[in-house]
């Protein structure tokens, strides 16, 4: 979901959304990744990934020491690619960066409604 979708979404909800990203390269430190990825690996360590079915399964089957179970499921929409947005549209999300790396983190509020 892009900013123009989170805007609209604060519109019609009046939510304000605060938008945090894991810096650049940074995701090999997300603890939930961390833990579970390697569990996935040992558990089709020297198995053919033949199909989305295999990869579902041996994923879905994966468990770790601690007791995290994985739950997996084939999303099968297809997703329109090349979506332009205009810098018009991105320069009329109410975005508000915060004061620490706002490239990463920020708030997106509302537009304000006029009166009917």
């Amino acid at each position: 979901m892009g900013k123009r979708e989170l805007q609209q979404l604060t519109d019609s909800s009046g939510l304000w959304l605060y938008i945090c990203h894991f810096p650049p390269g940074t995701s090999k430190w997300n603890k939930i990744e961390h833990r579970l990825f390697s569990f996935i690996s040992i558990n089709w360590r020297g198995k053919p990934l033949t199909s989305y079915e295999v990869m579902i399964d041996l994923i879905g089957h994966t468990t770790t020491e601690t007791g995290l179970t994985v739950h997996a499921e084939l999303d099968a929409t297809q997703y329109p690619t090349g979506i332009a947005v205009s810098a018009e549209e991105l320069a009329s999300v109410n975005l508000m960066p915060d004061r620490f790396h706002g490239e990463w983190n920020y708030l997106i509020k509302p537009h304000e409604r006029t009166p009917s």
